[in-house]
């Protein structure tokens, strides 16, 4: 076993100069497994030692590689990362480790809505943050009881259940999708329990989302899934319908515009409850809700994403029908419903929701498409470019990724969807014209990448 005069041998005073310190700070990550039997006293002293290591180099500047090559060493690896170190954002531009500029048309998946660092934003959790963080659900705080009165009074809803995430939204759809049915069937013993989503769907990565998930390989690792999903093409009535006179579909998730940027409208059945799981809600669409633009009124809406601003939050919405089945302990979290991450939310909200910002969506996305029309719209690899409101895809008949990386280089964040093959545009909801004006013009600049990765 290792001496404690051994152990601090090994890590000798921290240097000034900065490669010194990652290369101790690497040997004490590295050695520190190996001396888990030390006494009490030495395993103290070892953190502590440890402690300071960490803090000597958390001072100095770390290149993007340096960056890149601790996250390989120090986190899960489920990411595919693009090449990129971002420190901070202002509006809708980013800026790397290195110090480039970027114009930001991912939104961090389509969650910054009111881009980086807007100051009502800041302010609202400044000021909540002094106030009050966090005491869990088993009491009531106010900013959670105002964030449910803006979402019920402005949607169909009667009642919110508030969670952390959007798939944490759709599970808490699918246990009260199954609590409905047993309510309302107390006679009999097999109630429905199934349900029906379709192709091109993501709804999450937990274990009852993803079994809702079209695409195999989201599913197959973790196989076996939730049972009892049927998966028919995005708008087929015929089929939804037939399935549903089976008696057995608890609940039917369809998303109104799906995350692919797909623009089919799938006409109301007679189903029982209707679970709308929202990806571009909360105004992507310059609507609030992206039902609203469709003959359609969910039992059961789920949203995330944009919701607080880049804190984490979900959210799902029910009629009081729905509600009359749920009772406590049904469900819950810790976190959910925070003061802090709903004063952000507040904060979002009564930006957005407002007639005008709606209106400038709208405006914004029409703008956005005709530009793309103009610019790109004749290149030979672009089959078709649609969209709502300010979630524009460009679908080609090669592989994106080549386009991806190319504006990535020359200062455009973009992202791709579908099977690869689509471009998707995700700005914040405060875009200028003259950013998506720039925008569309490193990418037509860059379009000739996809005729040099062709030809290879």
């Amino acid at each position: 076993m290792a001496s404690l005069h051994n152990l601090t041998n090994s890590f000798p005073a921290i240097h000034h100069h900065h490669h010194h310190h990652r290369r101790r700070f690497n040997l004490l990550i590295g050695g520190f497994s190996t001396h888990h039997h030390l006494p009490k006293f030495s395993k103290n002293a070892f953190r502590a030692q440890l402690t300071d290591a960490i803090s000597a180099v958390e001072s100095e500047k770390l290149t993007k590689d340096e960056v890149m090559e601790a996250e390989g060493r120090l986190i899960v690896g489920t990411y595919g990362r693009a090449p990129l170190v971002l420190t901070n954002g202002k509006g809708c531009k980013l800026y790397d480790i290195e110090g480039r500029e970027y114009i930001d048309l991912t939104s961090g998946i389509a969650v910054n809505a009111l881009g980086h660092g807007d100051s009502d934003w800041i302010r609202a959790i400044t000021d909540q943050a002094n106030l009050l963080a966090h005491v869990s659900n088993v009491y009531y705080t106010l900013p959670q009881v105002n964030l449910a009165e803006r979402l019920v009074a402005s949607s169909f809803a009667d009642r919110v259940f508030f969670c952390n995430s959007g798939t944490e939204a759709n599970e808490a759809a699918i246990k009260f999708a199954r609590k409905f049915q047993r309510f309302s069937h107390p006679d009999k013993t097999d109630p429905p329990t199934e349900f029906i989503s379709f192709t091109n769907s993501f709804h999450g990565r937990t274990i009852g989302a993803l079994a809702l998930t079209s695409k195999e390989h989201y599913r197959t690792p973790f196989e076996p899934v939730m049972p009892g999903v049927t998966f028919l093409n995005y708008g087929d009535i015929e089929a939804a319908q037939e399935l549903i006179s089976s008696g057995k579909i608890a609940a039917v998730f369809v998303e109104p515009i799906q995350g692919k940027v797909e623009s089919t409208v799938l006409q109301k059945s007679s189903c029982n409850l209707y679970v709308l799981p929202v990806q571009c809600g909360l105004g992507r669409t310059g609507y609030l809700w992206a039902y609203e633009a469709y003959d359609v009124t969910p039992d059961i809406m789920t949203l995330a994403k944009p919701l607080a601003g880049g804190l984490p939050i979900g959210a799902t919405l029910v009629t009081e029908r729905v509600n009359a089945a749920i009772k406590h302990g049904d469900h819950g979290s810790t976190f959910a419903g925070g003061p802090l991450v709903c004063a952000a939310a507040i904060a979002v909200f009564d930006k957005i929701s407002k007639p005008t910002f709606l209106a400038s969506v709208t405006r914004k996305g029409e703008y956005l498409k005709e530009i793309l029309k103009k610019k790109v719209g004749q290149n030979p690899h672009v089959k078709e470019i649609r969209g709502f409101g300010l979630i524009v895809g460009i679908e080609l008949d090669v592989p994106a990724s080549p386009l991806v990386d190319a504006c990535r280089e020359s200062g455009l964040l973009i992202l791709t969807a579908g099977k690869g093959d689509i471009v998707r545009l995700v700005p914040p909801l405060i875009i200028s014209d003259q950013e998506l004006d720039q925008a569309v013009e490193i990418m037509y600049k860059c379009f000739g990448v996809l005729d040099e990765k062709n030809s290879n």
